[in-house]
C-alpha cells in the first residue's frame, strides 16, 4: 500500500502548547521504517502546512480561537488528502492537535464523493470534540472539529474547504468516551452519532464492543476514516498528552482496536493526534502512537 504521510504540527486549537512536535517525536520513533517494514511504500512524507507560528496571531473571536489560520492550515491538509485518495493512497495524518480532523474529513470527503463512496469515521478520544461557538466552556476549536464536520457550529467551519458538512452524524461511531459538556452531550445526542463510553466498554467488555463498532460500519458506509486522540489512553500508558484523565483505554486495548479494524477491511486512512512530547516520559506516547499506526496497517505478533 501507499502511504501518504502528512506531519500537521498545529497547536492552534488547544490551550496547552507542545502537540506541535507530536509529529516529529512520531518521526523519530520511527515510523516511516516500521511501516515499510510491513511492506508499505511511504509515496509521500511531508507537511502541507504553511502558516506563521502562534506568537504571531491573535486569538481573535474567544469562542473560536484562532479561527483565521486554523481554517488556513486545513484546507492546506484538505486539498493534499483529497490528492492522496485520488492517487489510490492511504493517508495519514500526524497532529498537532485534533482541529486537524477538520481538514483530514474534508479531504476525505471530498475524494469520496467523486468516487460515490460513503464514509464512516472512528473517533477514538476521551472526548466527544463536539461543542460549538454556542456551546464551548473554552473556545479551543479542537473541542468543535467533530460537529464541525457533522454541519453544526461557525460557517467558516461547517463550510471548510466546501459548503456543507463533511460526513453525516449517523456514520460516526465513538469510543473511549470519558469527558463530555453537558451541552455537547445534548447536542451529539441530537445529531445522532453512535458512542461507546468507558463505561459501556466496562459493562460490555471491550471485545464485544468492537464487534460492535465492526457491525455498526459495516452495515452502513463503504470506508472507514480512524482518528485516534492519544488521550483516550489511561495516562499509565500515554503520559505526554495535554488531557491527562485517569480510567483511559489500556495500550492492549488500543492495540486490539486497531488490529481488529484493520481485519475489518474498510479503513482506508487514519490520523494520530494530540502527541505532546513535552510531557512525555522517553517519548513512550510517540513509540505507542507508531504501534497503533503499525497494527492499523496489518503488523501481528504472530
Amino acid at each position: 500500500m501507499n502511504i501518504h504521510i502528512l506531519e500537521m504540527p498545529l497547536d492552534f486549537g488547544a490551550s496547552r502548547h507542545g502537540s506541535d512536535m507530536g509529529p516529529s517525536a512520531i518521526r523519530l520513533a520511527g515510523i516511516k521504517e516500521r511501516l515499510e517494514s510491513l511492506g508499505h511504500k511511504t509515496a509521500r512524507y511531508f507537511s502541507p502546512m504553511h502558516i506563521n507560528p502562534q506568537e504571531y496571531e491573535e486569538p481573535g473571536n474567544p469562542k473560536a480561537k484562532y479561527l483565521r489560520p486554523i481554517v488556513q492550515a486545513n484546507t492546506q491538509l484538505a486539498a493534499e488528502v483529497e490528492r492522496a485518495v485520488d492517487e489510490g493512497g492511504f493517508p495519514l495524518v500526524l497532529g498537532g492537535d485534533h482541529s486537524i480532523a477538520l481538514g483530514t474529513v474534508a479531504g476525505l470527503s471530498a475524494a469520496y464523493q467523486k468516487k460515490g463512496l460513503r464514509m464512516g469515521v472512528l473517533y477514538v478520544d476521551a472526548h466527544g470534540d463536539f461543542n460549538t461557538d454556542q456551546t464551548s466552556p473554552s473556545g479551543n476549536i479542537h473541542g468543535e472539529c467533530m460537529s464541525a464536520n457533522c454541519g453544526y457550529g461557525l460557517p467558516e467551519l461547517t463550510n471548510l474547504y466546501f459548503d456543507g458538512r463533511k460526513i453525516d452524524p449517523k456514520n460516526v461511531c465513538y469510543v473511549g468516551l470519558r469527558s463530555l459538556d453537558s451541552q455537547e452531550k445534548e447536542l451529539m445526542k441530537e445529531a445522532g452519532v453512535t458512542a461507546y463510553t468507558m463505561s459501556d466498554i466496562d459493562r460490555m467488555g471491550f471485545c464485544d464492543v468492537v464487534r460492535k463498532i465492526i457491525v455498526f460500519f459495516k452495515r452502513r458506509v463503504d470506508v472507514v476514516h480512524v482518528s485516534f486522540d492519544m488521550d483516550c489512553l489511561d495516562p499509565m500508558y500515554a503520559p505526554g498528552t495535554g488531557y491527562q484523565l485517569p480510567a483511559g483505554m489500556t495500550n492492549r486495548e488500543a492495540l486490539l482496536l486497531m488490529e481488529e479494524m484493520h481485519d475489518s477491511k474498510m479503513v482506508r486512512s487514519a490520523e494520530i493526534v494530540e502527541v505532546n512530547p513535552v510531557l512525555d516520559v522517553r517519548n513512550q506516547t510517540a513509540a505507542l502512537a507508531v504501534e497503533l499506526a503499525a497494527r492499523l496497517l496489518g503488523e501481528k505478533i504472530y
